[in-house]
């Protein structure tokens, strides 16, 4: 399934656009949406090994399920002071 990212930050700053699309198989997980993301954007590949990813406004685990209609964001690591 063709599915849309949101990214935000570095990630948008890295792709250079503030969504993509990923190619995911059926009854994908976050940790495989984290895969398909660096395989599929290798200039993204470091950050998204570091990123938090959302599925429909909350944040995921590595486990959560990737439903076909989710609303999907790479949010990358803040840091500051």
């Amino acid at each position: 399934m063709k599915t849309a990212v949101k990214l935000f930050a570095l990630a948008r700053q890295l792709a250079g656009q503030d969504e993509i699309q990923v190619d995911l198989p059926p009854g994908a997980t976050v940790a495989q949406l984290r895969s398909a993301v660096s395989e599929q954007y290798p200039a993204l590949a470091e950050l998204a090994s570091r990123s938090l990813f959302a599925v429909d406004a909350n944040y995921a685990t590595d486990q959560t399920p990737v439903p076909p209609s989710a609303v999907l964001a790479c949010i990358p690591p803040v840091s500051g002071g």
